[in-house]
């Protein structure tokens, strides 16, 4: 890959961050990204029986997962939260055309591999499973339980009115109030919250993965992404044997029940989803540790 130039967030502007008292590791030398240091949370043993692998989306980081992360560790699991380039405390490539579902998508296969993951519970939301879940179809040995919330896979079949009102605002406000945003989708979020979530764009020349993701989202069969998803949904459907666990935010506008419920279908999971009426499309922000714990119960039932 040829140099790409890329910003990296001071690390004063994460200074203070509520609840999120974990030391970020750092990978500079993934395969095929010389030169990009990507950021993650890694916590928990090293040899522990399971791997929970929790992919942020757009514009979030792994800040998203604060929540959840306590509930993982408790059970002696090992937690892995990266933040995608672009995001959180990743570098952030300065030129909006660098960022693709094949770049993204192949940063987290090159990360799994570097870490050498298995036994992955594979834990997703927005752009964390449209990336995501194509993953375990190429590496199947590694991945063993999934945990989906507000995402789907890109296979080109159209959008919702939510979701193109979303697109339309980051056409026409690029460089919006990050925190606000928050604000708007989780209703009740806190000053020092939505700050958090806003930390890692101190300006507007730091936002190309928030700029440009909105309209990366395959919504038409010839967009980038679209056929390993589709290959990935037949997997899923026809070859996937391990557990899982799919949480829904029925105020979503974004991703909506229905979506969701259809997304059900397609992966072919076996247990009811988890409907939770008071919460949008950040599941993780105001449902987190609740949905966390109902995961873990259910697969410790079995």
């Amino acid at each position: 890959m040829n140099h790409i130039e890329a910003l990296r967030t001071p690390d004063a502007c994460f200074a203070d961050l509520p609840d999120f008292p974990w030391t970020p590791r750092y990978f500079d030398n993934l395969e095929g990204y010389d030169g990009l240091r990507m950021a993650l949370i890694d916590e928990g043993p090293s040899d522990a029986e399971h791997v929970f692998l929790c992919l942020h989306g757009q514009p979030a980081w792994s800040f998203l997962y604060r929540h959840m992360i306590p509930e993982f560790l408790m059970v002696g699991a090992r937690v892995v939260a990266p933040d995608l380039f672009g995001f959180g405390r990743s570098d952030k490539p300065v030129d909006d055309d660098v960022y693709s579902f094949t770049f993204h998508r192949q940063s987290l296969i090159a990360l799994i591999e570097a870490l050498g993951l298995q036994n992955i519970t594979l834990v997703v939301q927005d752009w964390g499973g449209l990336l995501g879940l194509t993953i375990p179809p190429d590496m199947p040995d590694r991945f063993n339980r999934l945990m989906v919330m507000d995402t789907v896979l890109g296979l080109g079949g159209g959008t919702t009115e939510g979701f193109e009102a979303w697109r339309k605002f980051h056409g026409e406000h690029p460089d919006y109030d990050m925190a606000a945003l928050f604000q708007k989708y989780v209703p009740g979020m806190s000053d020092a919250v939505a700050a958090a979530y806003a930390a890692p764009f101190p300006d507007p020349r730091y936002r190309g993965g928030a700029r440009r993701f909105p309209f990366l989202v395959m919504t038409k069969p010839d967009m980038e992404g679209v056929e390993v998803s589709r290959r990935a949904a037949t997997w899923w459907s026809s070859e996937w044997q391990g557990d899982d666990f799919m949480a829904v935010g029925e105020k979503d506008e974004l991703i909506p029940p229905w979506l969701m419920k259809r997304m059900h279908e397609v992966l072919g999971l076996t247990r009811p989803p988890m409907m939770l009426p008071d919460a949008g499309h950040f599941v993780q922000e105001t449902h987190g540790a609740e949905v966390a714990r109902a995961a873990l119960d259910a697969w410790n039932s079995d």
